[in-house]
C-alpha cells in the first residue's frame, strides 16, 4: 500500500501526523521536509532571546525521536519538485515517490522587500529554526538591530531583542504598530510599552535601501532619513507557499484552496496550516492549525469531518504591553467601544446591530482570563 505522504514537518505537518497516529497506528506514513526535521514551535522563535535559548534550546525533539514517536519515515533536506496528479507520484530530486493520499503542509514564506543598496546581505528574516540560528550568529556581538515592520512579528521581535540587550529601531510605513489588529488606542498602548524598553519607532515611511557602512549598515527611508545600525531584520508578514500546488494545476487563491474537509481541487490531495485557504480564509495562527489537524486526521481515517473554527483570539507576545485580540475583518461596518487607562485598554467592536464581532485587550485586561472568556463567548464562530 502506498503511504500517506505529508510534505512539511512544521506545526501543521507534525500535528497532523500525531493526530493521525492516534487513530491509525499501522498505515504507512512518509513525511518529506526541506529542513532538518527537528520538532519545534514556530511561535517560540520570537521569544528566544528573552528565554536565553539558542536554536537547539528551542527544539523540542530531534528527527530520530519524531520517527520513533510517529512510526513514520521522515526524509529531511529534500525538495519536492513536482506533483504528478494523474500518476499519484511526486518528483523528489530525481526520485519518483508514489502516494495514496497527499497532504500539503507547506507553511508560508516571508515577504521579501524589494530594496536598493549594497547591504542586502545584512537583511535577514526569521521564519524557521535554521533562520533563527543564522540570525543569532549574525547578531552575536552586535548592538543595534533595525526591524522593518511594526506588525505582529515585528513587535514580538522588538520586545524579545530589547529584552535580550539590543538597541532596536522599528520602521513601520503605517503610522502605528499592529495596524491590522488593533484600534488606534490599542496601538498607542503597545508602542508606549515597547518605547519604555528603549525601542525607537519610525512611522509613516518605508525602507528604500540598505547600505553597508563600516562593519554595519545604514538604512535609507523614503523621506531621505538614514538610520545606522548593525543588522536588519525584515518582519513584514507571510505569504502562503502555493507554487508547488499551482504548478500541479490545483486551485489556488491567496492560499491553496480547500473545502471544509481540507480537500483541494484534487480528491486525493489535502492542505492545511499556513498554506491553506479554507472558504476564503487564510489564518496564520496556531489554533486554527490545531483544529484543522484534528479534523483532517479523522477524515483521513474514514470519518469525514468538516473543520470548524470557533472564535479564536490571538495572543501577541509583547510582555512590555501584553495583547489579546480577536481581529475584525477590515471594512466591517461598526464601531469600537474603548475603555482605557494608560496602557490598559479594553476595546470591543460592535456592528450596527450591537453584535460583538471582535475585541482587543492590552495591558492588564489582556492578562484577565475572565475578560477574555467573557468576550470570546459573545463572538460568532469563524467557521461554524
Amino acid at each position: 500500500m502506498n503511504p500517506l505522504v505529508i510534505i512539511g514537518t512544521g506545526l501543521a505537518g507534525y500535528n497532523l501526523a500525531r493526530e493521525f497516529r492516534k487513530l491509525d497506528a499501522e498505515r504507512p506514513l512518509l513525511l518529506l521536509t526541506s529542513d532538518d526535521g527537528r520538532n519545534y514551535s514556530k511561535p517560540m522563535l520570537s521569544t528566544g532571546y528573552s528565554k536565553g535559548k539558542d536554536a537547539d534550546g528551542l527544539a523540542m525533539s530531534g528527527v530520530e525521536q519524531m520517527r520513533e514517536q510517529l512510526k513514520a519515515e521522515i526524509r529531511t533536506g529534500v525538495q519536492v519538485n513536482a506533483i504528478d496528479r494523474a500518476g499519484k507520484t511526486l518528483q523528489v530530486e530525481g526520485e519518483t515517490i508514489a502516494y495514496s493520499t497527499l497532504v500539503l503542509a507547506l507553511g508560508a514564506d516571508v515577504f521579501r522587500p524589494d530594496l536598493g543598496g549594497d547591504g542586502i546581505e545584512h537583511v535577514l528574516s526569521i521564519n524557521d529554526l535554521g533562520d533563527y540560528a543564522a540570525f543569532r550568529a549574525a547578531a552575536a556581538g552586535k548592538k543595534k538591530i533595525i526591524i522593518i515592520g511594526g506588525g505582529l512579528i515585528g513587535c514580538e521581535f522588538a520586545n524579545d531583542l530589547s529584552t535580550g540587550g539590543y538597541q532596536v529601531d522599528v520602521v513601520e510605513p503605517v503610522g502605528r504598530v499592529l495596524p491590522s489588529l488593533l484600534p488606534e488606542r490599542g496601538s498607542e498602548a503597545v508602542a508606549n510599552g515597547l518605547s519604555a524598553l528603549g525601542v525607537k519607532f519610525h512611522f509613516g515611511h518605508s525602507v528604500k535601501g540598505v547600505w553597508e557602512k563600516g562593519e554595519g549598515v545604514e538604512v535609507e527611508l523614503s523621506n531621505g532619513e538614514r538610520i545606522g545600525g548593525d543588522l536588519v531584520l525584515s518582519a513584514i508578514g507571510l505569504r502562503p507557499r502555493t507554487g508547488l500546488a499551482l504548478n500541479a494545476g490545483l486551485e489556488v487563491g491567496r492560499g491553496i484552496k480547500v473545502d471544509r474537509f481540507l480537500r483541494t481541487s484534487d480528491e486525493n490531495i489535502y492542505a492545511l496550516g499556513d498554506a491553506a485557504e479554507v472558504e476564503g480564509k487564510v489564518l496564520l495562527y496556531v489554533l486554527p492549525l490545531m483544529a484543522a489537524a484534528r479534523a483532517l486526521a479523522k477524515t483521513l481515517t474514514g470519518e469525514a469531518t468538516a473543520v470548524q473554527y470557533p472564535a479564536m483570539p490571538v495572543q501577541v507576545k509583547t510582555p512590555a504591553c501584553p495583547v489579546v485580540v480577536s481581529p475584525v475583518v477590515p471594512g466591517t461596518p461598526g464601531e469600537w467601544e474603548i475603555e482605557a487607562d494608560g496602557n490598559d485598554v479594553k476595546a470591543v467592536f460592535r456592528n450596527p446591530q450591537g453584535q460583538v464581532l471582535g475585541f482587543a485587550l492590552t495591558g492588564a485586561p489582556a492578562g484577565s482570563g475572565a475578560t477574555k472568556m467573557e468576550l470570546t463567548r459573545l463572538l460568532p464562530p469563524i467557521l461554524a
